[in-house]
Order: structure tokens, then C-alpha cells, then sequence
């Protein structure tokens, strides 16, 4: 499980709508519904490891 300031690469094996790798940095961990699958609230880093946008993905936390 995900814990606020992880950094992770998020790829398309934690759900099919990342078609291109994101780095991404968590501020918040929900469960959700879905049994294996989160909501992560976070930034989006870009190659200098900088945030360039606040985003809440949900994600297959097995493809993580």
C-alpha cells in the first residue's frame, strides 16, 4: 500500500489509462470499493522530479 510522500511510476499496469509512464507523488491513500483498487490523491512530477499538476488517479495497487 501507498503511503503520502511515496514516489511512484505509475504504468499502464495499474490501470489502462496510463498508455505513457507517470512519476507521481501521493499526499492521500483511499480505499475504494473495488476490492485491489485505490484512489490517489497526488502530483504528477516531471523528469527534474518537480510538480506540474495535482491529480486523483485510481490505480490497480498489484500493478504499482
Amino acid at each position: 500500500m501507498p503511503r503520502s510522500g511515496d514516489v511512484l511510476r505509475v504504468t499502464r499496469a495499474a490501470s489502462v489509462q496510463f498508455t505513457q509512464p507517470m512519476m507521481f507523488r501521493v499526499i492521500r491513500v483511499q480505499d475504494s470499493q473495488c476490492d485491489g483498487w485505490a484512489w490517489l490523491d497526488g502530483y504528477e512530477l516531471d523528469s527534474a522530479g518537480e510538480a506540474v499538476a495535482r491529480r486523483s488517479i485510481f490505480v490497480r495497487l498489484h500493478g504499482l
